[in-house]
């Protein structure tokens, strides 16, 4: 398997689709939320909320053309929600994309490493694990456990995050192909993860630990939860997202993953 453009079309499109199937969500549950996407130019505009992360584009440049025209109407789209316009742009887009964004008065902000790793039976993780510790999928009536449970373990950090935190974990628990796993110590909920199905790929995110349940392990319980789930309903490939030289690249390199390219998130600054 190579890191060429269609690799990274296929992961670009995996990632557009699960947003999308979000912002769907939203708009579903909140009508008067505003939220929707369109596609120009092989490109998924989202809206889902000004202050949501999900409020970007994905796959710009890495399946059509994209001139002028193409972002005029994108960017239409984003002024029309009074939302600010970002772009999470794969390297293996066209260069010429850069020149354009430049032009714009667009910039770069941000970097992410697009990580993966094949799934095979063969190739489980194997890695020892918390006896004390157990993990499932949540049922129906646990959505507010998941969420509150998620936001705990973020909220240390982000804590002007929390309330808006809880509403995303809501909504990423009953988005099509979302399956939302807990770990438990000893029957009490500690930490949180998110797996995304789309064909073959299974993308993993949401993961949290709140800070009395941390270095227990819950983590890679849930990744090895999550991983033998995606396997089981045909899933080929995992891919999950980290910042590079992040605690978090070193812990999914551990787990078997490697960088198949590094993303750039470019934000229209004027």
């Amino acid at each position: 398997m190579f890191s060429d453009k269609s690799f990274s079309q296929k992961l670009e499109r995996a990632e557009a689709e699960t947003n999308a199937d979000f912002v769907k969500t939203r708009a579903r549950l909140f009508p008067t939320s505003g939220a929707e996407w369109i596609e120009v130019g092989g490109v998924y505009a989202m809206f889902d909320s000004v202050e949501s992360p999900l409020t970007q584009t994905y796959g710009l440049g890495i399946f059509d053309e994209i001139t002028d025209a193409e972002l005029d109407k994108i960017e239409a789209f984003f002024k029309r929600h009074n939302a600010p316009i970002f772009h999470e742009v794969s390297p293996l887009a066209d260069s010429s994309l850069i020149g354009l964004l430049n032009e714009r008065g667009y910039q770069p902000i941000e970097l992410t490493n697009v990580m993966y790793r094949t799934l095979k039976a063969e190739n489980a993780l194997g890695s020892p694990t918390n006896p004390r510790i157990s993990t499932r999928i949540i049922s129906d009536v646990e959505i507010d456990i998941f969420a509150e449970t998620s936001v705990a373990g973020w909220s240390a950090e982000m804590p002007e995050f929390a309330d808006f935190g809880i509403e995303l974990c809501k909504i990423g628990a009953v988005s099509k192909g979302a399956s939302p796993f807990i770990a438990e110590l000893e029957n009490k909920p500690i930490a949180t993860g998110m797996l995304f199905i789309y064909e073959d790929i299974a993308l993993l995110g949401g993961a949290s630990t709140i800070p009395e349940g941390r270095r227990q392990g819950a983590q890679n319980a849930l990744l090895e939860a999550r991983l033998g789930y995606a396997l089981e309903r045909g899933c080929t490939i995992a891919v999950i997202g980290a910042s590079p030289g992040s605690q978090s690249q070193r812990n999914a390199e551990k787990n078997g993953f490697r960088v198949a390219y590094t993303r750039t998130k470019w934000q229209l600054k004027n």
